[in-house]
This record gives structure tokens, C-alpha cells and sequence, in this order.
């Protein structure tokens, strides 16, 4: 079937499968297999002994027979719990050997998928397993990004499963000092969501070598339906990895952590081996009539989610992940290279099981060859049209520390006041591309680009060691009490530093050393690092506490919030309803007259918490240099 126009009418209405069954569906009795290649001219299924690609162990072949819509079946009595199989297709007389698109477990490297009991991977009561904060709005979140090895790999975080999903499961690690690390310590820091980076099989990790120092963040994926094996105690059982995943999910849970998945639909780690287009040669991704890839995600080739059989591939995908492993949260990798009619049906599927699931992600308008007419992407821009889906706030972001694409560039709290109109939108949740706070997720920092400490650092070297904190404070207070939801990547609390082993800061760190990449745990042996930390925990616990923080519409915060004059038109002072936040990033204090009543000060340049430092009455009370100071009237 050469020149097959896969994106035409005539073959969709033909070939687009609508049931609930591919992959391998076990039971005691027999296991059923169906595949959908619409283009092959004969199918086999290959049943293995183990999961090791390469080895001389096929148990038996299988001639799969073909079916509705383009798939194809076969039926294998008895047991196969544990056995592993791939599929071989026959596309224009040649023969080649796939994992299934559909798989739920895999051997070592995901070459091979595996026919697995689910329920035997199922932690103790893991029906009773739920989100802790199920209840509560997307602007109730308050989101911690952290890659599985980072939080472990450092010896002073006492962890023993270092780099696994187990290591999120141990309680009771400190530093030699008697810091909490690991676990213990995200949970007293305050987050709601733990948000992992990609945590599915993905490719850049040889799961053969874990004994080399490897790392990368996982942003290219292979199985999208199996957990990354590095991260489990044993990569070439199957089971393994999908049981050691559940039971960190269940651990975070019971410590009232919600979790949120890292998923990368927008591209894969390698089109042209990439299961899904070796049974079905370049359907999963965009392509020209020329064979050239769509290279909007700069990885090599961009994912077609206007394809009937891709869009519904990842509507599956994101719900198998909610219901399978009780996922509480979802973060789109380059969202806008994904149509907001994919966006929006996989919402809608997810939400049927499981309203309270979050999602959101990064919305940049990117160059993408659509492979169809008449479809949206899902950018900000079109953040209207996936009214329940949140996007990155870069304009928080770089009005803050200037824009992560020129390094010299400065922002609020790096001395450029130009950026003040800027960040007041922002703290009312109304960036010019989106006036929703359920929509708009405020930042400093993530993975990508230089730590806030770090950018802060190569925009100010001539600054104090106590000056670069203090805007790195500044910077927290802003976002952390913005209208929206707020993220950290984490250690940005313990002023997290990436630097190389010749002490030059690393932007991009992607496939860099544990050295640059892990947190540091013994920093929390410093004053200034617990003062920090001590800050943001402060922050963390205000919005808590205030749910003026955490309006849901533009209309509530346009009720409720106004801006005062000031002396000087850098310094912002913003009140809602009760709370009066100020804030000051000059090199001077300044002096700022109260509205009438009795105020009780809950955060200025040192401290941040629940408990009143002081009270001021009516008058002039002065904000320290590079500080915020947040006030509450007690008659309110």
C-alpha cells in the first residue's frame, strides 16, 4: 500500500478503530491480541521467554488474522502472565519486528512488550488509593517539578533506592546533619503536587548499563503506556517497574501528595524505529510528500494528533495512566504541537472517571506542518478554546529575570523596572494572552534554562551572595502569590544551583552528571540555605491560608483586587480584599502609607509564614530594599 494518504477522508472513515481493546487484554484462560495495521500485508505475533531483545528465545509464532478497521487478531489459550511478545509486519513484501504501541509492560529497554496481570503489580489497598486534594480547583495547586533521580542521587540525602521510583518512598532520610531529605522534606515543604519528569520508557537511558552514570530528563519517549526501567530495581522484569511505580504513587498519597506526569506526546525519541510507525511506516508523525519529518519540537519530528488512530492512541494513553496508576495531574510537553481537539477529548475521557485531574502545559506557538486543514493548536493564544486546560506563564517568567532566549537580559527583580506593568498584570492572572487564573501556571524557574539563583547570578555578578538571595526571595513572593497556579522546580527553595566541574553554570542539563543535576542536601547544613527554605515554606503556607490568593475567574479577581499609588512607580502595592502585598525591587526602602485600620505584617524581607510578625496601624510603614512585605487588616 505505497502513497497511502493516511490523513484523507476515505481512509479514516475506513480504518479508524473506535474499541477499547489493543494490546494484549489477559486473563487465566487466554490473552487477545489486536493490532492495528491497516497497511500490512500479514501479521505475526512473536511470543517470547524473556524481554531481552536479541535473544534466542521465541517460544512460538502466531499468524495474526485481520479485522475490522484495519486491525488484526489472535487468540492465545492459557496463562501468559509474564510472557513476553512483539508483532512482525509485512508491508510491501518486507518484514519487520515492532512492540506493541499498546503495550503495559516491557523488558529491558522496551524492546519487547510484555502480557501482564495488572492486579498482581497493585500495592496493598490500592483500591482505597485516592488524590489527596481531589476536592480542590486547579488554583488550589501549588505544583514542585522534580526529575526521580535528582531527589536521591546526592550522599547526603541518605537515601538507599538512589535514582528509583523507591526512592520517593523512604521516610525518615536526613542529611549527616539531621536535615530532612527525600520524601520527608517535600512533604514539610508544603506543595500539593509533586510534578515528575517523564517518568515512561523513554530512550536516551541504556537500561542495560545501569551500572554507568547515565542520566537524561526523559523527554524522548519509546512506550508511552510503560514506566521508564531505570528507574526501577530491575529493568528486564516487567512487572518491576509497573509495580514499583504504583507503590510511589500510593506512598505520595498517603503523604498527601498529589502526582502529576511529565508526558511528551508531541514528538518521540526516534521517529523511524518508533513502534507505531514501523507497523504503520510514518503514520504516527508529520510528513511532507517530500519524506521531510515537521521539526516544530526541534527534536527531530513532530507527532500527527490530527490523525484519527494518533488522537485517539493519546486520549487512551492519558487515561490508561489515570486509571491504571491513579495519576492526578497532567503537564504537556510543547503543548502546541497538539491540536486542541485532541486536548480537549482527552480532558473530556479523563474527566468521565476522574474529574479533579489537572492538566496543563507548555503552550508556545511553534512551526508545524499540519497533515490536515481546518485544526487549532493548543497554545496560549488559543487558550480560550481548551477552557480547562493551564498554560506556562513565560511573561511571568521573564518579567521577572529577563527572557530565557537572551541571557542578558534583565527583569523586575534584576534591576529592569520596564517589566513592572508586566508582572501587575501577572499577579492579577491576566497575562495579555489569557485573563483566566485556572489557566495561567506562574514560575521563575523549571528544568529548562539557568536556576533562578543562577540567572540571577549571570545578570548581577558583582552582587552580594545576600543580595542574589533577596531577589531570588522577591521573585518566589511575586509568583507564589499571583492570581494562578504556582510551580517550582525544585530546589529552587534551597537555592538550587546547576554548575559543571570546571564552575560554569549549565543552562541546558538535559544529559549532564548527577554532580550538576542533583539536589544538594548539604546545603540545608547553611544558615542562608535554611533561612531560604524557611522563607519559601512561609509563602507556601500564606496562599494556604488565604483563599483570596486563589480566585478561579477573572471576574472574582476583578472584584476583589485593586492596585494603590505608591511613591515611585516600580514598587507595586496590591490589595485584595483584606490582604495588602507590596512590593519594592530597588536597591533602597521605601516608605508606603497604609489604607486605614490595623495591619498585621505575615511576610517582609526576612520572614513569611502564618504567624504575625508585628502590627502596624494606619500610617506609613517602610518595605525594605529588594523585599516584599505582605500585610493583613485585622478589622477585614
Amino acid at each position: 500500500m505505497k502513497n497511502v494518504n493516511y490523513s484523507s477522508p476515505e481512509f479514516e472513515k475506513t480504518y479508524t478503530y473506535t474499541g477499547a481493546d489493543l494490546g494484549a487484554v489477559w486473563s487465566e484462560k487466554e490473552t487477545r491480541f489486536r493490532v492495528w495495521a491497516p497497511t500490512a500485508e500479514a501479521v505475526t505475533l512473536n511470543l517470547y521467554e524473556s524481554g531481552t531483545a536479541g535473544t534466542e528465545d521465541l517460544l512460538e509464532k502466531i499468524s495474526m488474522q485481520p479485522d475490522v478497521n484495519g486491525t488484526w487478531i489472535a487468540v492465545k489459550p492459557g496463562n501468559l502472565n509474564h510472557v513476553y511478545y512483539t508483532y512482525s509486519v509485512t508491508i510491501d513484501g518486507k518484514e519487520k519486528e515492532a512492540c506493541d504501541p499498546y503495550a503495559k509492560a516491557c523488558g529491558v529497554n522496551g524492546r519487547r512488550a510484555m502480557v501482564l496481570n495488572l492486579e498482581e503489580t497493585d500495592p496493598t489497598d490500592w483500591e482505597n488509593d485516592k488524590d489527596p486534594h481531589a476536592a480542590e480547583r486547579i488554583t488550589d495547586a501549588i505544583l514542585y517539578e522534580l526529575h526521580v533521580r535528582d531527589v536521591s542521587m546526592d550522599a547526603a540525602s541518605q537515601i538507599v533506592n538512589k535514582g528509583k521510583f523507591l526512592g520517593l518512598t523512604e521516610t525518615g532520610t536526613k542529611t549527616p546533619s539531621g536535615q530532612p531529605t527525600g520524601l520527608d522534606y517535600i512533604k514539610e515543604l508544603g506543595i500539593t503536587h509533586l510534578h515528575l519528569l517523564p517518568s515512561f520508557d523513554y530512550g536516551s537511558v541504556d537500561e542495560a548499563r545501569l551500572s554507568e552514570p547515565q542520566f537524561n530528563w526523559g523527554y524522548d519517549p519509546v512506550n508511552y503506556n510503560v514506566p521508564e526501567g531505570s528507574y526501577a530495581t530491575d529493568p528486564y522484569h516487567g512487572e518491576v517497574r509497573v509495580r514499583e511505580m504504583k507503590q510511589m504513587i500510593k506512598t505520595l498519597h498517603e503523604n498527601g501528595i498529589s502526582v502529576v506526569m511529565d508526558v511528551v506526546y508531541n514528538h518521540v525519541h526516534d521517529a523511524e524505529s518508533f513502534c507505531f510507525n514501523i507497523l504503520v511506516p510514518g503514520y504516527f508523525s508529520r510528513i511532507d510528500a517530500n519524506g521531510i519529518y515537521s521539526n516544530g519540537s526541534f527534536c527531530g519530528n513532530d507527532t500527527a494528533s490530527e490523525r484519527s488512530m494518533v488522537k485517539k492512541f493519546i486520549v487512551d494513553s492519558v487515561s490508561y495512566w489515570a486509571d491504571e496508576y491513579h495519576i492526578d495531574g497532567f503537564r504537556f510537553d510543547l503543548a502546541g504541537l497538539i491540536d486542541t481537539e485532541t486536548i480537549n477529548a482527552l480532558i473530556a475521557e479523563v474527566e468521565k472517571k476522574h474529574p479533579n485531574v489537572i492538566f496543563y502545559g507548555e503552550g508556545w506557538t511553534m512551526p508545524t506542518n499540519l497533515t490536515k486543514a481546518g485544526y487549532t493548536m493548543a497554545t496560549q493564544l488559543n487558550s480560550d478554546k481548551t477552557p480547562k486546560f493551564a498554560y506556562f506563564s513565560d511573561t511571568i517568567r521573564d518579567g521577572l529575570k529577563g527572557s530565557v532566549l537572551r541571557e542578558e537580559e534583565t527583569g523586575y527583580v534584576t534591576d529592569n523596572f520596564e517589566t513592572t506593568e508586566q508582572i501587575k498584570k501577572c499577579l492579577l492572572g491576566q497575562a495579555d494572552w489569557c485573563k483566566s487564573p485556572s489557566q495561567t501556571v506562574n514560575y521563575a524557574s523549571c528544568h529548562d534554562n539557568n536556576t533562578l539563583l543562577d540567572r540571577i547570578s549571570i545578570n548581577m555578578p558583582n552582587a552580594s551572595f545576600e543580595e542574589k538571595v533577596a531577589r531570588n526571595r522577591l521573585a518566589a513572593a511575586i509568583y507564589m502569590l499571583s492570581q494562578g497556579v504556582p510551580f517550582l522546580q525544585a530546589g529552587e527553595e534551597i537555592l538550587r544551583t546547576k554548575v559543571d566541574e570546571s564552575g560554569n553554570f549549565v543552562e541546558n542539563s538535559y544529559a549532564s552528571s548527577d554532580l550538576v543535576n542533583c539536589i544538594k542536601w548539604k546545603t540545608l547544613d547553611e544558615k542562608m540555605y535554611q533561612e531560604t527554605l524557611a522563607y519559601y515554606k512561609g509563602l507556601i503556607r500564606f496562599r494556604k491560608a488565604h483563599e483570596e490568593l486563589r480566585y478561579a475567574t477573572a471576574e472574582e479577581v476583578e472584584a476583589n483586587a485593586k492596585f494603590l499609588e505608591t511613591p515611585f512607580a516600580y514598587v507595586i502595592a496590591l490589595q485584595v480584599k483584606k490582604i495588602l502585598m507590596v512590593f519594592n525591587p530597588s536597591m533602597e526602602a521605601v516608605e508606603i502609607e497604609l489604607p486605614e485600620g490595623s495591619w498585621d505584617v505575615y511576610v517582609d524581607a526576612e520572614h513569611a509564614g502564618t504567624e504575625s510578625i508585628k502590627t502596624i496601624v494606619t500610617g506609613m510603614v517602610s518595605v525594605d530594599a529588594i523585599s516584599a512585605m505582605v500585610l493583613v487588616n485585622t478589622a477585614l
